[in-house]
């Protein structure tokens, strides 16, 4: 059987990192990139007062899905490996574990986000959520 593994992207170097991991270490399984739109990202970036502007931060968010995406395939075709993706809207530690588990993945690859404080020194609070609450094998990247 063949192994789903799920690497979520955002565009930073870490999880490009991961998706390089995943394609060296999973040649043989089907690799599906997941990006995330946090909503909250909205309250921070939309214009304030301007009728719309959460469904154009919305627009412009998918855009960047699609812009992630394409950056992903373009790594993947150096493998001879043709990613699946999806864009899901949510908070992306809760968003991650739920769309592994809905969507049966084996395995999780993503990438560390070094931040400040004790607990996030080795792994970025999203890394440590879902390496917490997965119930399937996760292996985050550094």
């Amino acid at each position: 059987m063949t192994k789903q593994i799920l690497v979520p992207i955002d565009g930073s170097p870490q999880s490009d990192d991961a998706l390089t991991h995943a394609l060296e270490e999973f040649a043989d399984a089907d690799i599906t990139v997941l990006h995330v739109i946090d909503p909250i990202d909205a309250g921070y970036s939309a214009p304030v007062g301007v009728p719309g502007g959460s469904e154009e931060w919305y627009e412009n968010a998918e855009r960047e899905s699609e812009t992630l995406f394409e950056d992903a395939q373009n790594v993947a075709d150096d493998y001879g490996v043709t990613l699946d993706s999806a864009t899901e809207l949510g908070r992306p530690s809760r968003t991650i574990v739920g769309y592994a588990d809905d969507e049966g993945f084996d395995h999780i690859v993503m990438g560390s986000h070094g931040r400040s404080g004790v607990s996030r020194i080795l792994l970025g609070s999203v890394a440590e959520t879902v390496v917490r609450r997965a119930t399937i094998p996760v292996t985050v990247v550094r």
